[in-house]
């Protein structure tokens, strides 16, 4: 079975993005953050792109040992807003798990540090109190926030 080590996602200011992560979501840096210059043929072009010239990175991880690893680009510059609509290919969100189940009060601490509550609470099982909320981090990036584990959820359904 393969298993997931951590997600890349790109921020406008891996600074403020750090310190979000750790505030709002409790994640730890475990590696970096990296300042790259890029040279012609080097890993970072090879993998991104001959137009990255310079980028930040750091390595972040969840309770559960579950990492990001966020990106500002430099050169070519991160700008703009995320527009990125669900129904188009790639990666669309985030999905974290709340402690204690609180998906209530971890979206109200999303929207207090700068994120965006941008659905209902919705509830999936009344009866095991399975609850799920669509959030928005400061940087365009949709999370999506479980009151329990995904294998907690869908298990035996």
């Amino acid at each position: 079975m393969t298993a997931i080590t951590h997600i890349g996602m790109t921020v406008s200011n891996l600074d403020a993005a750090i310190n979000w992560y750790k505030e709002a979501l409790g994640f730890r840096i475990i590696a970096g953050p990296f300042d790259v210059k890029t040279e012609e043929g080097d890993m970072t072009r090879d993998l991104q792109g001959n137009q990255v010239k310079h980028i930040r990175n750091v390595h972040m991880s969840a309770a559960n040992q579950v990492g990001i690893e966020l990106f500002e680009f430099i050169v070519p510059e991160t700008k703009g807003e995320t527009v990125k609509k669900p129904w188009e290919p790639g990666v669309f969100h985030l999905c974290v798990v709340a402690e204690d189940g609180d998906v209530h009060g971890l979206a109200k601490k999303i929207e207090k540090t700068g994120g965006k509550i941008i659905s209902q609470i919705w509830t999936l099982d009344e009866e095991k109190a399975y609850f799920l909320v669509y959030c928005q981090d400061p940087f365009g990036n949709i999370l999506e926030v479980y009151s329990h584990s995904t294998e907690q959820i869908y298990a035996n359904r």
